[in-house]
């Protein structure tokens, strides 16, 4: 298994899972895509299954059996190494005390937003944050429906750092909106050709 493996994204929330309790791949796969919107859209049930191999191989987590149910397959349950929960303490400590610039696809289009003129940009950030109202209201309830069945606080922790971060880039987009319908801020060009709806 190439050692790149090691470096995907999702090593440190496939570890966290293992930590909480030992799991199969098809219910680690579950557990992530059920927690995180991020984690739904990035990951497949190839890279995980990968993922999984590499952490096996490197001793960060290791088989404790096969479990079956009803008339699906057996399934290899895995546990956190004491190996493996170190690691997740490094990489961890590392994550939380280094603040890394992290480059969105919005940050990069922002750097652009005057090609859209002043109307155009109100427009398309105005559209933004009625879609982000709405999807920080689903993610609300989601996290509210969680703490309400006794998932602990610590478990979906990040569910709120989410939220906070929606709820900052909504407001700074209607400050932003309203600079450009006030005329405090104003594109130099106009729109180079209108944006397809």
């Amino acid at each position: 298994m190439p050692r790149r493996a090691l470096d995907n994204p999702i090593v440190p929330a496939v570890l966290g899972l293992l930590l909480e309790q030992p799991s199969h791949p098809h219910q680690i796969l579950a557990d992530l895509r059920e927690r995180s919107d991020h984690h739904a859209a990035a990951i497949t049930r190839g890279t995980l299954y990968n993922t999984v191999a590499a952490l096996a191989e490197a001793g960060w987590i290791a088989s404790t059996g096969r479990e079956r149910s009803g008339n699906r397959p057996e399934r290899t349950v895995y546990a956190l190494t004491d190996e493996g929960r170190h690691e997740l303490v490094r990489r961890l400590d590392s994550q939380i005390r280094t603040p890394e610039r992290e480059f969105s696809r919005f940050l990069g289009a922002v750097a652009h937003l005057g090609a859209l003129g002043t109307r155009g940009a109100a427009e398309a950030l105005a559209e933004r944050a009625r879609r982000l109202r709405q999807r920080t209201a689903d993610d609300e309830e989601r996290l509210a429906r969680a703490l309400a069945a006794g998932v602990p606080r610590l478990h979906v922790i990040e569910a709120e750092y989410a939220l906070c971060l929606a709820r900052a880039e909504t407001a700074w987009i209607d400050s932003v909106i309203d600079d450009l319908r006030t005329g405090s801020l104003t594109s130099p060009t106009g729109p180079a050709t209108s944006a397809p709806r």
